[in-house]
């Protein structure tokens, strides 16, 4: 998808899209920070995929949602269940990184495999191209055969190994970085633009009354 089309989705409210099987992308809300919580919880109690040891609860996801500087977050629906939720983050706090993002993705178990990875992340690459950032970044907890044919597929390369960089379920774990740089870096980039969720405005007025 172009970051044309995905420019017009934002700014009409990023509506709704029809991804087929009933299944919708859209941006997160901090209605949906339990339901990413429950996503993400296996990741962390079951696998090395992430390197948390303790799952966040929905309230720390909703401060990771509205950390600043702002970034996507989006989450893919099939009737009234979210079943995947992926969103980019900083890549390094220090200020010379600010045109860097890490970008991930997790789905529900039960429909890994049906295309929802590639949904949500064929919606946010461009829509964070568009916020003015130069390249994204994934780091990938090796060995994971799916998610680095997931990544390279959208255009991720390998950049290097950090090696024994992490510990965790009794052993030593390497992890993988992939990138992907959306043009030629400027030679004075404008300042990346924070995200602005379609809904921020009338949720806050809504808080206020």
């Amino acid at each position: 998808m172009s970051a044309r089309f995905a420019l017009a989705i934002w700014y009409a409210g990023l509506q709704n899209l029809p991804m087929g099987d009933g299944l919708t992308v859209r941006a997160a809300t901090i209605d949906d920070a339990a339901a990413i919580a429950g996503i993400y919880a296996p990741y962390v109690l079951e696998t090395a995929i992430s390197f948390e040891e303790t799952p966040p609860t929905a309230a720390e996801f909703e401060a990771r949602m509205l950390a600043a500087p702002r970034l996507p977050w989006l989450v893919a629906v099939r009737g009234d269940s979210v079943v995947g939720y992926c969103h980019a983050s900083p890549h390094k706090t220090r200020a010379a990184y600010r045109w860097s993002a890490d970008v991930s993705v997790y789905v529900d178990p039960r429909v890994r495999g049906c295309g929802v990875g590639r949904l949500l992340y064929g919606e946010l690459l461009p829509l964070v191209q568009s916020l003015g950032y130069v390249s994204v970044f994934a780091g990938i907890a090796l060995p994971n055969d799916a998610s680095v044919g997931f990544h390279q597929a959208f255009g991720l390369t390998p950049v290097g190994v950090y090696r024994n960089v992490g510990f965790k379920h009794n052993k030593w774990r390497d992890v993988g970085w992939w990138q992907l740089t959306f043009a030629d870096p400027p030679d004075q980039p404008a300042e990346p633009t924070p995200w602005v969720p379609p809904d921020l405005t009338g949720r806050a007025r809504r808080r206020r009354r």
